[in-house]
């Protein structure tokens, strides 16, 4: 069964790598919109019979959940056998309870509605928390790809003397993973959520590494706050300016300027198009998609 990999617009680049190192057939959609807003996609590869992967990464979820949906059922109709998804950032994860009576809980919500219309999914390093594994809430088989090794590689290649800093304790276990792997210590921040857009940091002392430089690794930047708030902290406690390195960067309004303004380097993987993009992450999703074709 020959194997077809299709972007959604603005998902060509990291399509094509991934086609080009897993030597799956690179294919098309045509996309435009009607003068009402709503969207009008056609597939112009040949798909009977093929195992399709729509590749997808979900920042600004709600604008691409149709045109996405409309890929999926129109491949099938096209006599598809197989249809998955590469989502290399994962939306609506973090609502995983409900806090208040009549919320919606997206995160099982979202997981549904991908479960009905593909076979499997791969994304990378989704924002989980009291959720222990994407099987808890799709239906469908999953792949979630860890960036540790990827960060902590580009962090041994291009810091030196690096110290390993993350922003709250959900970070704890992965930016231990990365200092692991560097061999090098990490300092975990207490962050205390004041509002939407304001935080408090605390951090542990930094005896006998302020000649050390410190090395933020985060999952997600949205709004930079948490991140703006530890570098402004850093910048008072170490030598060296501090280097960011996420790996999906959403970087809403002015947060990679105001961010890039107090690092030395601010950088991210490739799962989400940005200036910032310097760590890909197409090999690993490529390897992760083959078992599933």
């Amino acid at each position: 069964m020959s194997v077809v990999v299709l972007p959604l617009p603005g998902n060509e680049a990291m399509a094509q790598r991934i086609a080009e190192q897993s030597g799956f057939d690179p294919g098309r959609i045509e996309t435009r919109h009607f003068p009402d807003g709503e969207t009008y996609l056609r597939h112009l590869s040949p798909l009977s019979g093929r195992s399709v992967v729509l590749v997808c990464t979900l920042d600004h979820p709600d604008a691409k959940l149709v045109p996405l949906l409309f890929a999926a059922r129109a491949a099938r109709d096209q006599g598809a056998r197989r249809v998955g998804l590469v989502a290399p950032y994962l939306a609506y994860m973090r609502q995983d309870r409900q806090f208040h009576d009549g919320e919606a809980v997206s995160a099982r919500l979202f997981a549904a509605q991908l479960s009905a219309d593909f076979d499997w999914l791969v994304t990378v390093e989704p924002h989980l928390h009291r959720i222990s594994s994407l099987n808890d809430v799709f239906t469908i088989p999953s792949a979630s790809i860890h960036a540790a090794p990827l960060l902590a590689k580009w962090i041994g290649k291009t810091v030196k003397n690096p110290v390993v800093i993350g922003p709250d304790q959900e970070s704890r276990p992965w930016v231990a993973a990365v200092a692991e792997r560097l061999n090098v210590p990490f300092l975990v921040a207490d962050k205390t959520r004041i509002g939407d857009r304001e935080v408090r940091i605390d951090l542990p002392e930094v005896d006998g590494a302020v000649d050390r430089t410190p090395v933020i690794v985060d999952d997600v930047v949205s709004s930079g706050r948490t991140l703006l708030e530890l570098t402004k902290l850093l910048r008072t406690r170490f030598d060296k300016r501090p280097v960011s390195a996420v790996v999906h960067g959403l970087f809403v309004e002015e947060a990679y300027a105001q961010l890039r303004s107090e690092c030395a380097a601010v950088v991210s993987t490739n799962t989400v198009e940005h200036d910032s993009n310097t760590i890909d992450v197409s090999g690993e999703i490529a390897a992760s998609v083959m078992p599933f074709c």
